[in-house]
């Protein structure tokens, strides 16, 4: 069994960016952890308060500087490495700095699907790593915690996927659900595109507009896809569409269902109705961070921002035969830095909750 100082040592390589900044502000909170190295080619020898002056007050923000990004260098000075840097990128350092023991913590695509053909097809380029793909693990905790634990190449998922998939695993799972026909709708704040100066993500491109992209075939179905057909035991093709809406921060997804069991009247919409009930107790009842609503509540971007959760709430409709399931993320935390900092926990055995509440 590995040990870890406590605190543990950690470094952010790509620490500029969105997901990058939301790292340094759960790392610099946390009880366990003790932030070493942030590195930005473009803040290199600027300290952490002149980039972020929201972190000023932080007695680290003024002697902690950016720094060159040296994969033998921060494996030397981190136990945990986090990786916020774009596909393709993040791999070239993760061979060196797996090699050298680290742990990595990867919140870009490289390492989430097993098949490097596939990565090709959706991401047009060849895996830079293939021979690492064997031993990565899907970060997504409630799924795979026990391996994430043995792990020392996580792969953090996507923040559509982390919406789409929380709410159907455990029903396809259970066999309450189809693997056929599923859909999903998902609505997208304007920082899930990154921080980058681009003509469709400025203000007035944004505000007071809502429009879908990546049809009909955004990159994340790759892993979305994957992890459904390994819970269905076959291979799933769904329909998915996001859509950019003008808000800084925040996914909900509404996902369309067909139900294994035929259900119109009472009876058995009760009947089906309470296997649902039981398989989402079963699933969530225990983990700190998916809220299952009850009640007339819907899940909400605004109760989530912010947090490392994800809402979720589930209707049955008769008329039309179908299970509406829909949730709500932060997508900047359940869907990326807050996740990761939930496989930190679990793989140093602090709480799994540390930092993230």
């Amino acid at each position: 069994m590995r040990t870890f100082p406590n605190p543990v040592r950690v470094a952010i390589v790509g620490a500029s960016g969105y997901s990058g900044e939301e790292l340094v502000r759960l790392l610099l909170n946390h009880p366990h952890a003790r932030l070493v190295a942030v590195t930005s080619r473009q803040y290199a020898g600027q300290p952490l308060a002149q980039i972020f002056p929201r972190f000023a007050s932080h007695p680290l923000s003024r002697t902690l500087r950016f720094t060159e990004p040296n994969a033998e260098t921060l494996a030397r000075e981190a136990n945990v490495v986090f990786l916020a840097l774009p596909h393709g990128v993040a791999a070239e350092f993760a061979i060196p700095l797996i090699a050298a023991g680290a742990v990595v913590i990867d919140l870009s695509a490289d390492f989430r699907l097993r098949s490097a053909a596939v990565y090709q097809e959706f991401y047009a380029h060849e895996h830079p790593a293939p021979h690492l793909l064997a031993q990565a693990v899907y970060g997504l905790p409630e799924v795979y915690r026990d391996r994430i634990r043995e792990s020392s190449l996580i792969a953090s998922p996507g923040c559509y996927p982390t919406s789409i998939l929380l709410p159907t695993l455990p029903l396809l799972k259970a066999g309450l659900i189809k693997s056929s026909g599923i859909i999903a709708d998902s609505m997208s704040g304007v920082s899930g595109a990154g921080r980058k100066a681009e003509l469709d993500y400025l203000f007035c491109e944004c505000n007071e507009s809502v429009r879908p992209y990546g049809v009909p075939k955004h990159r994340h179905l790759s892993e979305i896809e994957q992890e459904l057909a390994i819970a269905a035991g076959e291979p799933v093709t769904i329909q998915f569409t996001p859509h950019l809406i003008p808000v800084n921060r925040g996914i909900l997804t509404t996902l369309y269902l067909a139900p294994t069991r035929h259900f119109s009247d009472p009876a058995s919409t009760a009947a089906l109705h309470d296997d649902i009930a039981a398989c989402y107790r079963a699933a969530y009842s225990n983990e700190p961070f998916v809220r299952v609503l009850e009640g007339k509540s819907l899940p909400d971007t605004k109760n989530v921002v912010g947090t490392n959760t994800l809402e979720l709430a589930w209707r049955l409709d008769p008329r039309t035969g179908r299970l509406l399931v829909m949730s709500a993320e932060d997508n900047i935390v359940k869907g990326a830095s807050g996740q990761a900092v939930q496989s930190l926990n679990i793989v140093c055995g602090f709480p799994e909750t540390a930092g993230l509440v």
